[in-house]
């Protein structure tokens, strides 16, 4: 189906120069990492405060698992001479990263937005405010649920044997990159539903094309949480159930777009995107 005019003219308006693209390109790539350099700094300053408050689900769980020895000082090992401050380097990249990452993607939709036909803006626009709410529900499970399950899992193995007393010594620099990994990971999987939601809305995926690929799903899920989760069973589970979860429920949602649709959305969406 060709193209309307209306949709032709402002396409050809919308062109520009290559070299156009790549000054706008560079415009844009120089605001996003001004903000993370200034979201750096800042956090930096902070970093202790925010390294207490990504420590909190381990002193929670010590309190819940072992008050006794919640009674002294919680210790979390340094072995390296310069670990703590890299651990606060990690830190204030972690939380620059989160605080930035509303403006690094309004930055990445102003690049694409003046390709992108006047209807389909504002079809995108919805969605630039539901991703950082998603990032932020991400986070929030790993917070509050995934993290603290596995931390009182771990301290539960605690064992005396004889004269043997089996404790869990966390390393300060594993324990903040597990937590900074998790978040981020959780935060960045749970766009899927605004991913999938966005493609459903321009005819590029249904439902019945995320019932087939369920098991490809499933194997990439579980490969993802090998990679970014400590070598065990658990902690894998832990990440990979709930990223399942989380499929089904962008299944879920791409069926609901799929019955609000007019009869005829369908074949309009396709000529938008032919």
């Amino acid at each position: 189906m060709s193209k309307k005019p209306d949709d032709e003219n402002e396409i050809e308006a919308s062109r520009a120069p290559l070299l156009d693209h790549l000054i706008e390109l560079r415009s844009r790539l120089v605001t996003a990492i001004v903000a993370l350099l200034a979201a750096f700094i800042g956090c930096f300053l902070v970093s202790e405060q925010i390294f207490l408050f990504l420590t909190d689900p381990f002193i929670a769980a010590v309190h819940r698992v072992d008050p006794e020895r919640a009674r002294e000082a919680i210790k979390l090992y340094n072995t390296d001479a310069m670990g703590f401050f890299v651990v606060k380097v990690k830190v204030a990249l972690f939380a620059a990263i989160v605080l930035a990452f509303p403006v690094i993607a309004w930055q990445a939709y102003a690049f694409i937005a003046p390709g992108l036909y006047k209807r389909e803006r504002s079809a995108v626009a919805p969605f630039l405010v539901a991703a950082p709410i998603m990032f932020l529900l991400g986070a929030t499970f790993v917070y509050f649920v995934a993290m603290p399950f596995a931390l009182e899992f771990a301290l539960n193995q605690q064992v005396t044997v004889g004269q043997i007393r089996v404790e869990y010594l966390p390393k300060v620099d594993e324990y903040i990159a597990l937590v900074t990994t998790l978040v981020l990971a959780f935060g960045l999987f749970f766009q899927m539903p605004v991913v999938l939601a966005l493609l459903a809305r321009i005819g590029v995926v249904s439902t019945s094309m995320l019932l087939k690929s369920w098991r490809y799903a499933l194997v990439g899920i579980a490969a993802f949480a090998a990679l970014v989760t400590p070598p065990d069973v658990l902690s894998m589970s832990i990440m990979a159930v709930p990223m399942f979860c989380v499929f089904l429920a962008s299944v879920g949602i791409v069926w609901l777009i799929e019955r609000g649709r007019p009869p005829d959305g369908g074949s309009e969406v396709r000529a938008a995107a032919e």
